[in-house]
């Protein structure tokens, strides 16, 4: 049986009969898996008015598909990081892939409004459990200069997110039925469990000397590494409540405008996502990780608070293109920083940081449905704008808790 600190990639390639593989495997399995992941997260946004008409659910109603699904991910990612360090990642990560996989297939068939949640709750956990342990080998990989490495493979979770509307309304557009997509990305997950079983097989960083050292002595600086990591879980709280809020909505915000039209905007928010990471990626390590991530954050809100002030157009649009462009580095930022605390345990901070974000995505988005019933979706969307702010003022005051590295 693996021990905390991961797998033996001789073991596992005995095991399976498969070789052992390479970090550029890796690597590439990460990806795909993050393109799964965001695929999956965009998916019941993008049908979002398709499945309200076919299950004949209000906003209000619907709100609890993405309470149901953030939940599960949560217990998914905060669970995996534990479990891995007693049965090995690749095993947490190829189960996790399956239980998407699962999901689909079940919303695929589903005759009913309780079935189709079911089907939610499976995918939900199982994309938790694969984004902690996908960021936590990657932080293992990326020995230094995590930042750019988590930024680019949360890339990838923008490619599949921006990629779900765009291609979900060109089916649907030429009269193809929703279920078949379903079906089809059902395929994709069972595909991706072998390359995540051996993926996982990437041992995990030793702790430094001087890190156990402080934890036995119960430091001070002990005490403010994890009050910076509990500041850092507030501030990706705060952040995902914005994203999912918006990404949740933002067609239903713009019912004013053809469907195509708002199926579009969803997926330019999401190439400003994956255009700030990809920018990120270049330039994160020139400057500090905490007033970089903090200064993206406060950027994204205030596009937002501009694109909700005018009614309609092109500006507008282009408004959420922007905000999705300063919104795309902060997470993976946040993670880096949270992996830079305790760089020997990175599947557990993973999950731990992981499941603090889907305090957001459990609160905000079905929280917006609610006040669309009373207020409407514009104030929903101020409500994103001004988390995000608050979001990157907690990354501020985490700068000063943290202790000084070389490098995130």
């Amino acid at each position: 049986m693996p021990n905390s600190r991961g797998a033996d990639p001789v073991a596992i390639s005995a095991a399976t009969g498969f070789a052992a593989p390479t970090p550029r495997q890796v690597v590439l399995a990460a990806y795909a898996s993050f393109i799964l992941i965001g695929w999956s997260s965009l998916f019941v946004p993008s049908l979002l008015r398709i499945l309200q008409a076919d299950f004949v659910r209000s906003d209000a109603e619907f709100g609890l598909v993405y309470l149901v699904g953030a939940l599960l991910f949560a217990t998914g990612a905060l669970s995996s990081g534990l479990i891995s360090e007693h049965v090995g990642r690749g095993v947490v990560s190829a189960t996790g892939v399956l239980l998407i996989a699962g999901g689909f297939a079940v919303e695929a068939v589903a005759p009913s409004w309780p079935v189709f949640l079911v089907g939610a709750a499976l995918a939900g956990g199982g994309c938790g459990a694969t984004d902690a342990i996908g960021s936590s080998v990657i932080m293992d990989l990326s020995t230094s200069e995590s930042g750019s490495g988590l930024n680019r493979l949360h890339l990838f979770y923008s490619v599949g997110a921006l990629a779900a509307p765009i291609a979900i309304g060109l089916v649907i557009g030429i009269g193809l039925e929703w279920r078949l997509i379903a079906i089809v990305s059902s395929v994709a997950g069972l595909a991706l469990a072998r390359p995540l079983l051996l993926a996982g097989s990437i041992p995990a960083r030793p702790a430094p000397p001087d890190t156990v050292a402080d934890v036995a002595r119960g430091s001070s600086r002990f005490t403010g590494l994890h009050l910076a990591l509990a500041g850092l879980g507030v501030a990706i709280a705060c952040y995902v409540a914005a994203e999912s809020g918006v990404s949740s909505w933002l067609v239903g915000f713009l019912a004013d405008e053809p469907m195509t039209t708002a199926t579009l905007s969803l997926s330019l928010f999401w190439v400003g996502i994956a255009s700030g990471r990809i920018v990120a990626s270049r330039i994160a390590g020139r400057f500090d990780p905490v007033q970089f991530t903090a200064t993206c954050a406060w950027v994204g809100g205030i596009a937002i608070l501009a694109a909700v002030g005018l009614a309609s157009g092109p500006l507008r649009i282009g408004l959420f293109l922007a905000a999705g462009f300063a919104f795309g580095p902060v997470y993976p930022m946040i993670m880096a920083v949270a992996g830079s605390l305790f760089p020997h345990r990175a599947a557990a901070v993973a999950g731990i940081v992981t499941s603090a974000g889907v305090v957001g995505s459990v609160s905000y988005p079905p929280l917006m449905g609610l006040i669309a019933g009373f207020a409407g979706l514009g104030a929903g969307m101020l409500g994103a704008a001004i988390l995000i702010l608050l979001g990157g003022a907690m990354v501020a005051v985490v700068g000063r808790l943290r202790p000084k590295r070389d490098s995130v």
